[in-house]
């Protein structure tokens, strides 16, 4: 075999082990997404590939099969044809000797370089891209093969089905995985902060139970069924709320809620109009404390009304929630509103929280990534008080991570206000 002869062969090799290789990654790591997107746009080589990766044991056997042979065919025509021709090149030089070393070392570089290192990178840079090219090809390879990966391939998944591992891709999506999509996305500048915000708190809905947004039972006003109409409009005038709820004789024993305008209206026209009145008297939703946001705003939508009653398990009222009330968790700070913010920074260390902050909004804004046991509270007050194990009060405070939380105000039994601070040791580390 002539040098050239030998060139040329181990060219078309090479040319065949970059394809395999550039295959195999791309293949291999193209994202289920992206492929979707392109199939629904009318590449029907993306539904090939989903195939393919749903069932990768075929073309992982192609691959290896190609690899492998060129890898030997590659040693044998170098041993023959390059060899000879570095001794012959070297002769005289006392170097004939090193004629196989240097044959290797070229023919293992090339190999390196062109049939490996660069496909590779190249298939990593554009995987979904790669992946559409290569697929209709490597699926010819694999009906010609057919018999070998029959055989192959049957063993492989025999001895891994005697290991009970399953060999079914699976690209199942956690929520984890969309947060560091949205992180990634953001970052990249594709999503917008006000984007990001939004995506983030609609996923936090999912976590966040009704009492972490609700009117907590000692802010609710109602009124009782045997109320005078002056004694409601006066406390409407103290309290003023668009829904009021209508009691029988406690707040434990909820008949329904009027609304302030629809009283009122009803009031003008007829001043002896009767709180227990079809015309102004709705009947209540009810719904359990252990509903997350998200469910809410589906009874919400199956009920048809916008005010529930939430109840705990002993049918206690612990609170009420409005649509409002839920649509300002995902709008957040987006939308401007006349209450006070629960979470004020006061300095670059320090922040003054209520302590009915929610602790999903708690960690936002301190970036702390999890509070410990906290399926067992809501609030930072809850943290305060699972953290003490007693009943608090004012100076007392808890360490954790790397801040300082101290409770500056309370009101009879409940923690008002915290001030939270970095702890020391953050503030020399920040020095």
């Amino acid at each position: 075999m002539s040098i050239l002869e030998a060139v040329f062969i181990l060219l078309l090799l090479v040319l065949i082990s970059g394809f395999v290789s550039s295959a195999e990654l791309a293949l291999a790591s193209s994202r289920k997404i992206k492929l979707q997107v392109m199939a629904k746009e009318g590449d029907v080589r993306a539904l090939d590939v989903l195939n393919m990766q749903e069932h990768p044991g075929s073309f992982i056997t192609v691959v290896q099969i190609g690899l492998n042979a060129v890898a030997v065919f590659g040693g044998t025509v170098g041993e023959a044809a390059v060899r000879p021709f570095l001794s012959n090149l070297l002769a005289g030089t006392g170097l004939e000797t090193a004629a196989s070393v240097l044959a290797f070392v070229f023919v293992t570089s090339v190999f390196i370089l062109f049939a490996d290192l660069m496909p590779k990178r190249f298939a990593m840079i554009n995987p979904e891209r790669v992946a559409v090219r290569v697929v209709r090809p490597v699926m010819l390879l694999i009906f010609v093969l057919k018999p070998l990966i029959f055989l192959f391939d049957g063993m492989a998944n025999l001895i891994f089905k005697l290991l009970k591992i399953s060999t079914v891709r699976s690209d199942g999506l956690t929520s984890e995985d969309i947060y560091a999509v949205v992180d990634a996305g953001a970052q990249a500048g594709v999503l917008k902060q006000q984007e990001h915000y939004l995506i983030e708190n609609i996923f936090d809905m999912q976590e966040r139970t009704v009492t972490s947004t609700m009117s907590a039972r000692e802010y609710l006003v109602y009124v009782d069924k045997s109320d005078d109409n002056e004694t409601v409009l006066k406390k409407m005038d103290e309290t003023p709320h668009s829904k009021i709820l209508v009691c029988n004789g406690g707040l434990e024993k909820v008949i329904g809620y009027i609304e302030s305008h629809t009283f009122l209206t009803h009031y003008l026209k007829e001043p002896n109009i009767n709180l227990t009145d079809r015309r102004v008297l709705r009947k209540a939703l009810f719904i359990p404390d252990t509903l997350s946001l998200y469910e809410v705003l589906e009874t919400f939508k199956n009920a048809g009304e916008d005010f529930a009653v939430i109840i705990n398990e002993y049918a206690l009222v612990v609170g009420v929630i409005t649509l409002k009330d839920v649509m300002s968790i995902v709008m957040g700070d987006l939308v401007a509103t006349e209450e006070e913010p629960q979470i004020i920074r006061r300095n670059e260390t320090s922040w003054l929280i209520d302590g009915a902050t929610p602790l999903e909004d708690v960690m936002r804004a301190l970036d702390i990534a999890a509070f410990p046991h906290s399926e067992n509270y809501e609030t930072l007050s809850g943290f305060m008080m699972y953290s003490l194990r007693k009943v608090p009060k004012r100076t007392d405070f808890v360490v954790f991570d790397k801040y300082k939380f101290e409770i500056i105000d309370t009101d009879n039994l409940k923690i008002d206000q915290l001030l939270v601070s970095l702890h020391q040791d953050a503030l020399e580390k920040k020095d």
